[in-house]
């Protein structure tokens, strides 16, 4: 067995580690598997340094963690080149490219144009079941900017402001499938300056279909920890208050969660072709910077099964059960 090397992700952060020395060799060795399933439970977000960059790679290490799971939306590439497909999606941005699903979708931050920009969100807030964790890498990575950031929820929580907190601690928000950025209605921080990408109007096909989803804005960990969860992106409002308070009170706590990205509650990272990183999506808030439109950008994420039991459908029900009208 060759042993592996733990490291805290930075000295001011409360959250995540590094992890290097896994590699074939390894990888199946089950006391190895478990220091890392536990080491994830605690940090929340691994690095895995100096990888093989490869399909069968990924999905190896997703698989230590949990069964990978298909992603609820037939529109969404997959990546077709991978060992095992389920679960494994493809978000390949293509300079210049009209038809890729992909293309567009350019928004202004801070007087930069940028492609591939996403808000804070986390993965699957439109369905009544979330996924435990993703497996990210990125074959292909701009040169200056595209950093992929995480919010821990945790650290959030203790950092958030005391009267937001207060006031949305017990809330529940609601969520559809709807990625639109030209839809997005809170913490709003960038100006769009085109329409939307083609996967987000294919996706419209899909909406309808999906009950609307509420998810806690706090929760409590196992072993007591708050967290706060919300995503943004895709929230339509907060549950009993959809009205001019409530969506004040809600624009206001996502423009605090923009703010908090900008410190210690959020790590920023800068990919190189042989990382591999993994976030726990129940906990974890994670956002897109977006980099020159000029430059290609690529990154590949496997999904791994489980939930943490507190979202539902709106009524009930179940998707297909509504048909909603999606302007």
């Amino acid at each position: 067995m060759t042993d592996i090397t733990v490291r805290d992700l930075r000295d001011d952060l409360t959250f995540g580690s590094t992890v290097s020395g896994i590699g074939w060799n390894n990888i199946e060795d089950e006391a190895i598997r478990q220091q890392l399933r536990d080491l994830f439970k605690e940090r929340g977000l691994l690095v895995f340094k100096d990888m093989e960059p490869s399909a069968k790679m990924q999905v190896a290490v997703s698989r230590i963690f949990g069964p990978l799971k298909d992603h609820p939306t037939k529109a969404t590439p997959r990546d077709e080149n991978g060992e095992d497909v389920v679960g494994v999606i493809d978000m390949h941005y293509v300079p210049n490219s009209t038809d890729d699903a992909y293309a567009g979708g350019l928004v202004e931050v801070d007087g930069m144009a940028l492609a591939r920009f996403s808000p804070w969100h986390y993965d699957h807030c439109y369905n009544d079941e979330l996924n435990y964790a993703g497996v990210l890498r990125s074959p292909v990575s701009a040169p200056e900017r595209g950093r992929t950031g995480f919010m821990d929820g945790v650290e959030a929580y203790r950092q958030f402001s005391p009267e937001l907190r207060d006031k949305i601690e017990g809330k529940n928000i609601i969520h559809t499938l709807d990625t639109r950025l030209t839809k997005m209605r809170f913490g709003v921080n960038f100006k769009l300056l085109g329409g939307d990408p083609p996967i987000t109007k294919d996706l419209l096909k899909e909406v309808a279909i999906f009950p609307r989803a509420m998810h806690p804005a706090v929760w409590t960990r196992p072993n007591g920890q708050k967290t706060l969860h919300i995503s943004p992106w895709m929230a339509v409002g907060i549950e009993h208050m959809e009205d001019a308070e409530g969506d004040a009170l809600f624009d206001a706590v996502c423009h605090e969660i923009n703010r908090l990205g900008k410190g210690t509650s959020a790590y920023w990272h800068d990919w190189s072709p042989t990382d591999l990183l993994i976030w726990d999506n129940t906990r974890m808030m994670h956002a897109v910077e977006g980099c020159d439109p000029k430059y290609e950008r690529h990154t590949i994420r496997s999904t791994i099964k489980g939930d943490y039991g507190l979202g539902y459908f709106e009524d009930g029900k179940k998707i297909g059960e509504v048909f909603r009208e999606v302007a």
